[in-house]
């Protein structure tokens, strides 16, 4: 019985690992939760739960699928990295490290493609943008979307205020019967009345540019949250491989 006793007191589960990894997941289970439940409220407001396949009626990017994707996400992970700390079970343990480790991986691999082809990623923004112009008041998430980015970045359109033409609500030609015709939305409009002097009465930088104006410009603090949100992880998979190896070490001294 001595030996034996000796044996368990000589490897035991670290409660400060256990209970710290336990807290750190279940702030992410609950914001996962919450991103989904808006997610999920937003799409039965719109009707699409009650008729999925309109999921796919939509020609623009839906905003709610970052919620959705990123809530989902972020609960799966919050659960298993909870419970398998709360448990002390390996597998649940196991499948939050390599997750997590397959995220970090992607998300490394895709900061790298984005340095490396910088110009076909510029081009895909461009044709995204585009592609989100034509189906702008066919979602009310992707305007307010496309709203917010061209007031926020002071921009309109993709390259100018001449890619509304591509919306058939904007498009300036006589056989469009719109009262928007041969305009712009709000969001392109001046706000301060100090910029007329030099841009008229709408921007006419492109948001493409801007963006890229901005990055530039607030380069160090993007930086820093990618870094941090990398830290995060990897904090998350050495206390997971932590864990699993004190489990390990009490299962193999019974």
């Amino acid at each position: 019985m001595s030996r034996k006793h000796h044996r368990i007191k000589g490897a035991e589960v670290s409660c400060c690992v256990k209970y710290f990894l336990f807290g750190f997941n279940i702030i992410f289970w609950l914001l996962g939760a919450a991103f989904l439940g808006i997610g999920l409220w937003a799409w039965a407001e719109k009707g699409v739960l009650s008729n999925l396949s309109s999921i796919t009626d939509l020609g623009g990017f839906d905003p709610v699928w970052l919620f959705i994707v990123v809530g989902g996400v972020m609960f799966v992970l919050g659960f298993a990295g909870c419970i398998g700390a709360l448990r002390e079970n390996t597998l649940l343990l196991k499948f939050f490290s390599v997750f997590l480790g397959l995220i970090f991986f992607l998300e490394l691999t895709a900061g790298i493609l984005a340095f490396v082809f910088k110009d076909w990623i510029k081009d895909q923004l461009n044709f995204f943008i585009n592609n989100n112009i034509k189906a702008y008041r066919d979602d009310i998430d992707l305007q307010n979307l496309i709203d917010f980015a061209q007031e926020y970045w002071s921009c309109c359109g993709a390259h100018g205020p001449d890619d509304w033409n591509q919306n058939i609500y904007f498009n300036c030609t006589d056989k469009n019967p719109s009262r928007e015709r041969c305009g712009v939305p709000f969001s392109c409009c001046v706000k301060d009345p100090a910029d007329l002097d030099r841009q008229k009465d709408i921007y006419t930088k492109g948001c493409v540019g801007q963006f890229e104006k901005w990055l530039q410009d607030n380069l160090i603090i993007v930086a820093g949250i990618f870094v941090g949100i990398a830290l995060l992880q990897i904090f998350g998979i050495c206390l997971a491989q932590n864990l699993m190896s004190d489990v390990k070490a009490v299962k193999a001294s019974w």
